[in-house]
Formats: C-alpha cells, sequence, structure tokens
C-alpha cells in the first residue's frame, strides 16, 4: 500500500477509503483478534491474559504501536498469539461483506456504494491479516500452531534462529516477494466469503 501511495497510483477516494478502513482494523479488528487469543487462553486454563488485562475490547489495552504503523503503511500488522486470532479476523471479515451488501439493498446509491467499498476493504485487510499472521516464522501465529504439533527438537532448532528468521522475512516482505502467494491464498479466501455473504441477496432479491 505505501509503494502504491509513492508511486501515486491510489485516487484520493482510494486513499480516504484505505485510511478509514485501517483505523477500523486498528481500533476494532485488532482488539476483537487479541481478545479472541485472551479468551481461547483463559478458556484452556491459562489465567496470563487475565492477568496482563487482555480480556477487553478496549483497544488501548490491545495497541502495538509499530505493528499499528505497519497496518497504515503496509496492510500488515501483527498480535499475541495462535489460531484464535486469525480466526476472529475470517469472521469479521465475513461480517463487513455482509453489512455491505446490506448497505447497498439499503441504499442503492453512490454513497451506498462507497460505504459498500469501505466495508469490502475492511474486509480485505481482515482476510490479508489472517493470513499474514499464519506464516510459520515468529512472532506470528503460524509458529505457535506449528510449534504446537513439531517435536521439541526442531522446536529448539528453529528458536535458536528465531531472530534472523524474523529479519529475513521483513526484508522478504519488503522486496514484495511473498506478495504473490499472500494475494492468492487472501483472494481465494475473500472470493469464499463473497460468494456466501452474497447468496442470499442473490437468492431472495432477484
Amino acid at each position: 500500500m505505501f509503494r502504491e501511495i509513492i508511486a501515486g497510483s491510489m485516487s484520493f477516494t482510494d486513499m480516504l477509503l484505505y485510511a478509514l478502513s485501517a483505523f477500523v482494523v486498528i481500533l476494532l479488528t485488532m482488539p476483537v483478534h487479541e481478545w479472541a487469543h485472551g479468551f481461547i487462553a483463559t478458556k484452556l486454563g491459562d489465567p496470563t491474559p487475565r492477568y496482563q488485562g487482555r480480556l477487553t475490547l478496549n483497544p488501548f489495552a490491545h495497541i502495538d504501536y509499530i505493528g499499528a504503523l505497519c497496518i497504515i503503511l503496509f496492510g500488515v500488522g501483527w498480535a499475541i498469539t495462535a489460531l484464535a486470532g486469525p480466526v476472529s479476523n475470517i469472521l469479521m471479515a465475513g461480517l463487513s461483506l455482509l453489512l455491505g451488501n446490506i448497505v447497498y439493498v439499503l441504499l442503492p446509491t453512490t454513497f451506498g456504494l462507497f460505504v459498500m467499498s469501505f466495508f469490502t476493504l475492511v474486509a480485505s485487510t481482515n482476510i490479508y491479516l489472517a493470513v499474514f499472521n499464519l506464516i510459520p516464522i515468529p512472532p506470528f501465529d503460524g509458529s505457535r500452531i506449528l510449534f504446537a504439533i513439531l517435536p521439541d527438537k526442531y522446536y529448539w532448532r528453529v528458536m535458536e534462529y528465531e531472530r534472523i528468521l524474523m529479519f529475513v522475512l521483513l526484508v522478504v516482505i519488503a522486496t514484495g516477494i511473498l506478495d504473490g502467494p499472500l494475494d492468492f491464498a487472501s483472494d481465494l479466501i475473500f472470493g469464499i466469503l463473497d460468494f456466501i455473504t452474497s447468496l442470499p441477496f442473490i437468492l431472495f432479491l432477484r
């Protein structure tokens, strides 16, 4: 996203939509993502999230300011632990697409289309965050899932090189090498969610 802004390939409307959706993700999506981690961890017997004050939807209890800046500039960020977070992102993406369809059905105007585009962008950002967080390299959620199934000897081997792997990942992200695979996975999930959330309107509002 930052590359597009620098290149001047985004219109003012596109930049406005992106800015609005980024702030929604930071103030709404990320707290839900983090709360989901804390809730599942607590249910599994880990009291740490409760002690750390993570069982709240207050965005200021969860915001990682560097991660928030990465969301604004690059469309990605990070959170705390495993599968509950990405699942919450997918659910919020589905809800955003559903709300976008409802708004456009009730308000089939230029403004309605703008609002629908906004919800579509919020959904896209949520899906991209879910996919990005599933990268199996620390500190992302995917690494926690991978470590849960790795034998101990391989787990400690990976942890030895955690900082190096993180540095390599940042370089790979900056060069755009991962854009293709991440975009493919994100587009696939978006297409499935878009079909599911649009189906009631296609069936009943012909």
